[in-house]
């Protein structure tokens, strides 16, 4: 998670379009819209961190397709790539999973994620960690090849991204650096879900909003004979760049999170005398 304030913040890219559907019947409402995106071999399910309606959308869709045996995989922007829960048993105790996925807390409060993460459990899914590891971000802020893995148009959208992410306070001369991070995780959590995928079952992968983007994120970096399907929950987002694939394929209604002015907490520090 580079800064508190991206994920709300790259939907202000763009305008917001109408999200079709009501959530009357939540369980009824999930086999609907699943129904729509199958057969597929990946959904991308994009939130809103800070949204506990998102975080209850992930537990019913985990919960439908685990139901049908579809389920190949749960893979996490959540933890980092390298942990997983594919050495526990079904009955593992919520401690052993934290201990397994090294859960980060602080950055990711369990109590939003983890009725998600123990409903793959319980079904004997194997729950994958995708995230960059941390210890590998440093290398790739000074990789120029990163710089390549988008086209012009779609870096520069990234980079603004960045910049409008950090409420524009992030120095210049680290809005390089800063991308390729962000681009390295999008790689690095595209990888883990394409060796995730199982013919004829569906991974499932919980990511940020921006990571889901098929014109900037995680799509950007996984085959094309990959049947993929990028959903983001809630209000989304036009496309921010003039392309005619459109940055979603499908959105689904949620309540939204808080109304924080992130920006507002992010400068308040450097206010101070």
């Amino acid at each position: 998670m580079i800064c508190p304030v991206m994920p709300r913040l790259l939907t202000l890219l763009s305008a917001a379009v109408l999200v079709a559907g009501c959530a009357s019947s939540p369980g009824v409402d999930t086999e609907q819209r699943l129904a729509a995106l199958l057969p597929a071999d990946a959904i991308l399910l994009g939130e809103q961190h800070d949204a506990p309606d998102h975080q209850r959308v992930q537990r019913e869709v985990v919960q439908a397709l685990a139901a049908r045996g579809q389920l190949a995989a749960l893979v996490l922007e959540m933890a980092e790539q390298g942990h997983d829960t594919r050495s526990l048993p079904a009955d593992a105790s919520e401690t052993q999973v934290r201990s397994a996925l090294q859960w980060n807390d602080d950055a990711w409060p369990w109590r939003a994620y983890g009725p998600a993460v123990m409903t793959a459990v319980r079904a004997g899914v194997p729950v994958l960690g995708a995230n960059l590891p941390r210890a590998q971000m440093r290398e790739r802020m000074a990789d120029p090849q990163l710089d390549s893995l988008l086209p012009g148009p779609a870096l520069l959208a990234q980079q603004q991204a960045i910049r409008l992410g950090h409420c524009g306070m992030l120095p210049e001369g680290q809005i390089t650096p800063m991308t390729r991070v962000q681009i390295a995780r999008d790689v690095a959590m595209a990888n883990t879900l394409r060796a995730a995928a199982r013919p004829g079952q569906t991974a499932l992968l919980l990511a940020g909003r921006g990571h889901v983007d098929r014109q900037l994120g995680i799509p950007r970096h996984l085959p094309a004979t990959l049947r993929l399907q990028a959903v983001v929950i809630g209000v989304a987002a036009q496309p921010v760049l003039p392309d005619p694939e459109p940055a979603f394929d499908a959105a689904w209604s949620a309540l939204p999170g808080p109304e924080i002015d992130h920006c507002a907490q992010f400068q308040a520090p450097r206010l101070k005398p």
